[in-house]
């Protein structure tokens, strides 16, 4: 790891060995999903991104990722459709981190009777998503 650390930010993307996981990363705001996709991938993770609902449930329905990072208020289709086509569906048991700038409690019991596997309030600190981005995948099914 040491010639990875020392080349910079040329191999930065490839700090640590690939986990076989697949995350998508479904936000219209293109500075959040870029921190995103630079912090999971170089913890191992393949990230996948789509810039709207529409195109992320498009892409979670054909590549079927291990986890998914929602926003909730987004254009053409809100985080929360998303979720609700993906519940529907009982062969795509996916694991759901929503993230929002939306206060409300009411939000996050909604969220909540979805099974979204963790809320977290934008702004966050990207070590609070990457930890719990960790935490769900590494258990898969258990603890949530």
């Amino acid at each position: 790891m040491a010639n990875s650390e020392e080349a910079g930010q040329v191999v930065s993307e490839q700090q640590k060995e690939p986990t076989g996981k697949r995350v998508l990363v479904v936000d219209d705001d293109p500075d959040i999903a870029e921190a995103v996709r630079i912090a999971l991938t170089n913890r191992g993770y393949e990230v996948l991104v789509a810039r709207d609902g529409n195109q992320g449930l498009a892409l979670a329905e054909r590549e079927n990722p291990d986890l998914i990072i929602l926003d909730m208020m987004m254009p053409k289709r809100s985080g929360f459709l998303v979720l609700e086509r993906l519940r529907r569906s009982p062969a795509f048991p996916v694991r759901v981190i929503m993230i929002t700038a939306n206060e409300g409690a009411r939000h996050k019991a909604y969220a909540e009777t979805l099974g979204v596997d963790d809320y977290i309030r934008k702004p966050f600190a990207m070590d609070r998503l990457v930890d719990s981005v960790d935490r769900l995948l590494s258990g898969k099914k258990g603890d949530s």
